[in-house]
């Protein structure tokens, strides 16, 4: 599980290493940043998106927003410090090939591709030559969009990639979701699969696990009032605790694939199961029909699967109504 404190740190490296603190706390594996240098990423140009004009406004240009959240390499550098004292993955996505050689120089042990750069071929073959494994959001693509980006990771050395479903609208739609589309990508590539999660809320991930999700990624924060453009569709604290503990039993339940009793439930069977008992009194030598016998619990005695095998026999005894029926 990847806690995603991506720029809700608001450009402030004391509200990312409470960000760190709470991932900590609610026992996910890893917490993931994202490093950029603005002006490497963003031309002057370009526009926000809707959902961030509607949760920053419409006064500033995306240029001048990702500005106020833009981190120093030598933050993530602390930020990467205080992650190996808390016991934590510390995990970044580059969005430009400055930063995929700064977190290079960090020696991550997983490196994030994000959906915006599944088209950005110098890009995917930078990533690609630091031969390891890569985790890749396929937000905004299509199976042949991913499969191209698929085969510059493999042409060019990069170890195993996990390939993640996602949307990229923030919040995604219940609707929109589509999480089948998980089974679709590991279908088609033959690779690991996970959820990278926008809805609202903690049931997409915790269905997305249900389903075969290797890796959840869902975005946090320390306040959803807090300004910023991603944290209206984040996780307060108490959530990100409970998605975590939900996810960890639904790892648990989801057990071996055998299809066999647990130890735990062995002793039910004599009691719910059912045996061949005598319907009425019988006396030693009668003939056992539909008339004498019947079914009941407990369990313990001769199977009812065994119907057929016992009538016509002869009692061996007397039996009393409710006796189990020996042969």
């Amino acid at each position: 599980m990847i806690a995603e404190a991506g720029v809700n740190h608001n450009g402030q490296l004391d509200t990312a290493l409470k960000l760190v603190d709470v991932a900590a706390e609610a026992g996910v594996d890893a917490i993931k940043f994202q490093t950029f240098k603005s002006n490497n990423v963003v031309s002057k140009f370009a526009p926000k998106a809707a959902y961030q004009e509607k949760t920053t406004g419409t006064d500033e240009t995306q240029l001048e927003m990702v500005k106020k959240l833009e981190l120093s390499f030598e933050n993530f550098r602390l930020i990467q410090n205080y992650c190996d004292q808390k016991d934590i993955i510390f995990l970044s996505t580059p969005f430009d090939l400055d930063s995929i050689d700064f977190l290079a120089s960090l020696d991550l042990p997983i490196y994030k591709v994000p959906s915006g750069e599944i088209t950005n071929l110098p890009y995917l073959m930078k990533i690609a030559c630091l031969d390891k494994p890569v985790i890749m959001s396929t937000g905004m693509s299509n199976l042949d969009e991913v499969g191209l980006a698929l085969n510059v990771l493999r042409d060019n050395g990069a170890g195993t990639v996990t390939l993640l479903h996602c949307n990229t609208q923030y919040p995604t739609l219940f609707e929109d979701a589509n999480l089948k589309a998980m089974l679709a990508l590991k279908e088609r590539f033959g690779v690991t699969v996970g959820y990278s999660d926008h809805t609202l809320g903690i049931e997409a991930p915790i269905a997305a696990v249900a389903l075969g999700a290797t890796v959840i990624e869902k975005h946090f924060t320390l306040d959803k009032n807090m300004e910023g453009p991603d944290h209206k569709a984040s996780l307060d604290p108490q959530e990100l605790k409970a998605m975590v503990t939900a996810i960890r039993n639904v790892e648990v339940a989801l057990g071996t694939g055998l299809k066999e009793p647990s130890d735990s439930e062995l002793p039910n069977r004599e009691v719910a199961r059912k045996s061949i008992v005598a319907k009425r009194n019988i006396t030693r030598g009668e003939l056992l029909t539909e008339d004498n016998l019947t079914v009941k619990r407990p369990g313990n005695g001769i199977s009812p699967m065994k119907w057929f095998e016992v009538l016509g026999t002869t009692a061996n005894r007397d039996f009393c109504e409710d006796e189990l029926i020996e042969l």
